[in-house]
């Protein structure tokens, strides 16, 4: 929200010496996100004043047609004689009053003004459009002064408001209010201690219940519902110059004084209008939900097709407007509306929010409606705008108006509040009546109930407070939050990480020591994304839980892979020019239960869960397990002056999930897999042992082209998950190794088996038939060809040996290779290769 000061300051006086910072500085104090105070006009200097054209000649000969017109600017040039000076434009005549920028003068952009010669004349000077002082868009002409506005060599800086400073607010959800000049000024009032004048304090004109007939279906969607019209309006009436400036300083584009009025009110007082031309109108008006099969042309020539939560204003014809968000075509107001109907409402939030997201129409009228307005403040607003009609536009205010109201629904509940409940809070002892004035600042109605207790009924524009703890930070954020004391809470001794951060801190540590860069993605997914993954149809981990209020609907699920998120992540990073990627994340998947309930309960707020609430809650919540994923990309080893690189295979995200393993000193059991998104023949499952038990833990290797494919992924990409709980949960408790000061004994052995034996389990034979003297095995060779036959391969193995007490001699050496070789062979078929 854009505040100009000066249209602030209309509603309350500030000190004389305030700046424009100053009251940032204050507003900020109060929890307004201020982001920046704007000097627009900073960069206009000089001399830029009024003038009147006294007569104009007509330079023929151009390509264009130019004027060479004689202006009066009074004492503005320190001569009192006529400028004269060059101008194209063709929009005024002789005896109208212009903005002239006289020699000396600087305009935006640096543009300096000066005397000079153009198409044979001597020009002295400018005369000024709106777009050459960047007051507003319009590119039609100069601009032309009201008659008797001002005098000849008058000040333009004072008239037109060419120097204004901007207050840029970013509105949080919960401060609706904020959304308007009104809004903003009550909390400068606030904040300096000052009068606020209340622009809504108008009181409606004309007999309530005569105006244009409509009816409101349910007022849960539409609590207050005012029409009031005007007839003989002048169409072709212009907007003033000082309400298109202020719009244009809101960030409002002006368009016709019809719509321009509707904006303004909307600007001051935060309630959105709409304006009908009347004449367009079928019969009575009704509000309610939308139908089935019902479709509505936008004011953007859109065909939207509705849906039964859309909120819909309707007459005889059918849908005229898609309510609080944007009107229909057929009534749009036009340059021959002489009759205007506006509409104020206090529409449904929760409805305007859903249809604006639903239809992807945010607009300013939506924005507020989805906060939270004033609900009692649509007569007013309709009475300001149709005055404004009548007195700008030349028509009469209807003497009868349309109030459809449930005071039952729009009527803010009282809550009743400890009055030490704000002390409790922010452990600042407030007292009592600091506490009462404090909330009848904010606009609150408080009553006395007894020694301990207020009763506290929140203003009609402050939808958000609605419990005790919303009353108590109003009292916080007024009294300042400065003045809350920091005590940072006493650590008790003794306590570290636990082991699980403990772990989580040594894999990221290997993983990053390793070449990986950690990330944190989003914890959301679409389907689409499973279907990426190439996930069957009835693949686990399309059983996601569906966010109530996702951020996207591209997006509206809990996440139960890491591997989208990362996948997204790398395509990023190869489009900026960053080949070789290698990516890592630590995170939460979400698991639904099969017996959760539908609904979490909502725990109270002012004391902790009983053991049967915490445990309903936790029968709520999604299985949570941590898991670490990583992608990799492009060259695992890069090329130099060294040799050529080696790009990331199968076998480096087997050996990630390795580093993973070793972190939580956990054995790593590898086998080969088919599993989606991963290629087959180039899948790993990945287990671990946990009470004796096998348990699958993950997958690693190449991603499976269609995968690729459907992510933008370079080829030949990699990726690895692995459940980090169930890891930690096979590791064994780590023990300082004992360093043999003995020498090893190294026996290398080639084994045939036949191809479908894997290599792990020839290594784990080979380990179990060894003993206590092996102290490594490596696999540095692998054979296919003639010599091993037609369905076999040799894989050939480092056997290092080494005993803790003594040199091992010969026969040792022998025995304990043999036992290996034999069990390899009892094992897996293995035969010793010649």
């Amino acid at each position: 929200m854009r505040v100009p000061v000066s249209w602030l300051t209309d509603y309350t006086d500030l000190p004389a010496d305030t700046t424009a910072r100053d009251l940032a500085d204050r507003l900020i104090a109060l929890g307004l996100e201020v982001e920046t105070v704007d000097r627009v006009g900073a960069d206009i200097t000089g001399p830029v004043s009024v003038g009147r054209v006294l007569d104009i000649e007509e330079l023929t000969g151009f390509k264009k047609p130019i004027r060479y017109c004689r202006v009066d600017v009074g004492a503005a040039n320190g001569t009192g004689e006529p400028q004269h000076i060059v101008c194209g434009a063709r929009n005024f005549g002789a005896g109208d009053l212009v903005v002239v920028a006289l020699p000396g003068a600087e305009l935006p952009g640096g543009f300096a003004i000066g005397a000079r010669k153009t198409y044979g004349r001597v020009s002295e000077g400018m005369i000024c459009s709106a777009a050459e002082l960047q007051l507003w868009e319009d590119h039609t002409g100069i601009i032309v002064l009201p008659a008797g506005s001002a005098e000849p060599g008058g000040d333009a800086y004072g008239l037109l408001g060419l120097r204004e400073d901007v207050l840029d607010i970013a509105v949080t959800p919960d401060r609706g209010y904020a959304l308007s000049v009104r809004g903003v000024a009550r909390e400068a009032a606030t904040a300096y201690g000052t009068d606020f004048r209340d622009p809504a304090d108008v009181e409606a004109a004309g007999t309530p219940g005569d105006g244009y007939p409509a009816a409101v279906a349910d007022s849960a969607i539409c609590s207050r519902y005012v029409l009031h019209g005007v007839t003989g309006f002048d169409p072709e009436a212009p907007t003033p110059l000082w309400m298109k400036r202020r719009l244009a300083l809101t960030g409002v584009r002006s368009v016709s004084l019809a719509v321009d009025v509707t904006n303004y009110v909307m600007m001051e007082l935060g309630q959105p209008l709409h304006a009908w031309d009347r004449s367009a109108l079928r019969g009575p008006i009704e509000v309610r939900l939308a139908r089935p099969g019902e479709e509505l042309e936008t004011l953007d020539h859109v065909k939207r097709a509705l849906d039964p939560d859309d909120i819909l204003i309707t007459d005889e014809s059918g849908p005229i407007n898609l309510a609080g968000v944007m009107g229909g075509v057929t009534t749009e107001i036009g340059l021959s509306s002489t009759d205007v109907l506006v509409e104020a409402a206090h529409f449904a939030d929760t409805h305007i929010a859903r249809a604006s997201r639903r239809h992807q129409l945010s607009s300013e009228s939506s924005r507020r409606f989805e906060r939270g307005v004033d609900s009692a403040v649509q007569p007013a607003a309709a009475t300001r705008a149709v005055r404004l009609l009548a007195e700008l536009g030349g028509g009469a205010v209807d003497a009868g108006y349309t109030d459809i109201a449930d005071e039952a629904a729009a009527a803010p509940q009282p809550i009743d509040i400890a009055a030490d409940h704000p002390d409790r809070i922010a452990g600042v002892a407030y007292g009592r009546e600091r506490v009462v004035r404090r909330l009848q600042q904010v606009g609150c109605t408080v009553e006395q109930e007894g020694a301990a207790m207020l009763r506290v009924t929140p203003p009609t524009w402050r939808p958000d407070l609605g419990d005790p703890n919303d009353l108590a930070e109003e009292v916080v954020r007024i009294e300042g939050y400065d003045a809350v004391p920091s005590i940072p809470p006493r650590a008790p001794a003794g306590r570290g990480l636990t082991p699980s951060q403990r772990l989580r801190r040594s894999v990221g540590s290997r993983l990053a020591a390793t070449g990986f860069t950690e990330v944190l993605a989003y914890p959301f997914m679409g389907q689409r994304d499973l279907d990426g993954l190439q996930a069957d149809g009835d693949d686990v981990r399309r059983t996601a839980l569906r966010l109530a209020n996702p951020l996207s609907e591209d997006e509206p699920l809990l996440r139960t892979t890491l591997l989208p998120g990362l996948s997204k992540t790398l395509v990023r990073n190869v489009g900026r020019g960053f080949n070789d990627v290698a990516l890592y994340e630590i995170g939460l998947v979400y698991l639904p239960r099969p017996d959760a309930p539908g609904r979490a309960p909502m725990l109270a707020v002012d004391r902790g869960p009983t053991a049967d609430e915490a445990e309903s809650v936790a029968r709520a919540l999604p299985d949570q397990p941590r898991r670490v994923g990583a992608v990799l990309a492009g060259d695992r080893e890069p090329g130099g002056w060294q040799g050529a690189g080696r790009p990331a295979t199968w076998a480096d995200a087997v050996e990630t999930a390795r580093e993973v393993a070793r972190s939580a000193n956990a054995e790593l059991i590898v086998r080969a897999a088919h599993y989606a998104p991963w290629h087959p023949g180039r899948c790993a499952a990945l287990y671990v042992r946990i009470g004796g038990a096998e348990r699958l833990v993950g997958h690693a290797g190449e991603l499976h082209p269609r995968a690729v494919s459907a992510y933008g992924l370079p080829q030949r990409t990699v990726a690895v998950e692995v459940d980090l709980d169930a890891v930690e949960a096979a590791g064994e408790p780590v023990a300082a190794p004992h360093v043999s000061g003995y020498p090893v004994a190294l026996q290398d052995v080639a084994l045939v088996v036949p191809d479908g034996v894997p290599a792990a389990d020839v290594e784990q034979a080979l380990r179990a038939g060894a003993g206590e003297l092996l102290e490594g095995v490596r696999l540095f060779d692998v054979y296919t060809g003639e010599q091993v036959g037609e369905g076999r391969r040799s894989l050939a193995y480092s056997l290092r040996f080494r005993a803790p007490d003594r040199t091992l001699e010969t026969e040792e050496i022998a025995r304990a290779r043999d036992a290996a070789v034999a069990a390899a062979a009892e094992r897996t078929g293995a035969v010793l290769r010649g």
